[in-house]
């Protein structure tokens, strides 16, 4: 059964296929020698001629296209317009001389700073020069002074020509003005060059809680500056024996900058210090003859007539007495002075000025100076160690050094025995009272009133008044 029906599907498609030869048998006529197939009576066309015939087909469009469709994005561009570009010759415009000066001549300084220990002959001969040349800008330059004078830190400028030879230098002659020199040959051209100087002022407030510098320390200062205060007040206050635990100092005090550039710690301007309960205050004033001095509220010099202590000392190892028991005599005996232990060599300082009365030595005193202040009024210092230049006769000013601290005489340990004698009679240095200087003069009071203390007084009792706002406020925080 089932074969006659695939013979009957087969006579089917022979049908259908005699028809359609019949039908297009004008196509089969003309294309009959085209096959596919390896098997017929015509010789067969090979595979490789079909192919070339279509590779060119698909070139030849390939061509048509890349022509007509670049043409036809060109058609669609729309047109451009072309702008005529006119080029006119421009003069640039002249560098002004001055600036062209300046870029041709920049100048190679060699900028020295002076160590400690170097002199300006040092400086000099730093930078290959001779001796000479040091004498001859020392003559030329009109200010022996400042170049004799120079001090660690300062900076000289040298100027060199190719062949090592001084062509100029640069030295500060103050700190608002530069000398500059410059020669040629041996002419020399000297010129003063202003510079800009600012003072910018700093506030600062401390409390002791266990020293001084500590509590400044803790204000931000520094210690030359914490050492400029006890330098103010040094005549009121003991800053070894006299300072309590919760006194107080107010400083407003300023620093120098030159050229936009910090150059060094300025002076105090105002200052307050509370101790044990009692205010002393220090005003910078600038005076009629130009020089400045610092003078308490009612326009009294800071500067007392005499030094409280004319030493730096470690301790006080003996008391003014009227009894006690001598250390080498071992007998009991008045001690109508003062000792200050220090270290061998400690500088000691007149207490005020005076002539010198006496130099020499005296039986258990030792190396001994007395110095006469006025008709009434002397000073005695002794164990020193060795005499400073000074001679009998001659005047010397309050802290001037006159000799230093060591242990001749009857002595068990370096110190000064230091004496302050009222008619020729020993008083207890620590206990008398001192002259008061003199007051400003009429005209200059009423200026520094007016200028000084009425402005500064205000600003220092407005940082009390915050610094105790701010410590009530810390309180309250610190009970809720």
């Amino acid at each position: 059964m089932g074969e006659r029906n695939e013979t009957a599907r087969v006579a089917r498609k022979q049908a259908v296929r005699r028809k359609a030869q019949q039908r297009h048998s004008h196509f089969y006529e003309r294309c009959a020698h085209w096959s596919f197939g390896c098997h017929g009576e015509a010789e067969p066309i090979r595979w490789h001629r079909e192919r070339w015939i279509l590779a060119g087909t698909a070139l030849l469009i390939t061509a048509v296209s890349g022509f007509l469709i670049p043409a036809w994005a060109s058609a669609m561009r729309p047109d451009t317009i072309s702008t005529a570009h006119a080029v006119l010759p421009l003069e640039l415009p002249k560098a002004a001389p001055e600036v062209a000066q300046q870029t041709q001549t920049v100048e190679d300084w060699h900028i020295v700073q002076v160590q400690p220990g170097q002199t300006l002959s040092d400086l000099f001969q730093s930078q290959g020069l001779s001796l000479t040349d040091v004498q001859h800008v020392v003559d030329q330059s009109g200010d022996a002074k400042a170049l004799h004078h120079i001090s660690p830190g300062q900076e000289f400028d040298f100027l060199l020509d190719s062949d090592g030879s001084l062509k100029g230098i640069r030295f500060d002659k103050d700190e608002a003005k530069r000398t500059v020199m410059r020669f040629d040959g041996d002419k020399a051209t000297v010129v003063a060059e202003s510079r800009d100087v600012e003072r910018r002022e700093h506030v600062a407030h401390g409390t002791i809680d266990s020293s001084l510098f500590a509590a400044g320390s803790k204000a931000g200062m520094s210690n030359q500056m914490v050492l400029k205060l006890a330098e103010l007040f040094k005549y009121d206050i003991d800053f070894v024996q006299d300072l309590r635990e919760g006194d107080s100092f107010t400083v407003i005090y300023d620093d120098v900058y030159r050229d936009g550039a910090y150059l060094h710690e300025g002076d105090i301007v105002a200052a307050e210090f509370v101790n044990d309960g009692e205010r002393y205050t220090a005003y910078r004033f600038k005076k009629d003859d130009g020089s400045y001095g610092w003078f308490s509220e009612d326009g009294r010099p800071i500067q007392k007539s005499f030094l409280r202590i004319p030493v730096d000392f470690t301790r006080i190892s003996s008391q003014f007495s009227a009894a006690r028991m001598h250390p080498i005599l071992g007998l009991m005996r008045a001690h109508q002075g003062v000792d200050y232990a220090a270290p061998t060599g400690t500088p000691i300082h007149a207490a005020g000025d005076g002539v010198i009365k006496f130099k020499g030595w005296m039986n258990g005193y030792g190396k001994f100076v007395i110095v006469q202040h006025n008709g009434s009024i002397s000073t005695a210092y002794g164990h020193m160690s060795k005499f400073a230049n000074e001679k009998v006769g001659q005047h010397v000013s309050q802290g001037e050094v006159i000799g230093y601290v060591g242990m001749t005489g009857l002595a068990t340990g370096p110190h000064l025995h230091y004496e302050f004698r009222v008619n020729n009679v020993q008083r207890d240095p620590q206990k008398v009272t001192l002259p008061k200087p003199e007051p400003l003069p009429a005209v200059q009071m009423a200026k520094f009133k007016a200028q000084v203390v009425q402005p500064q007084l205000a600003r220092l009792k407005s940082l009390d008044a915050n610094i105790k706002l701010a410590k009530a406020s810390g309180t309250k925080r610190n009970d809720d």
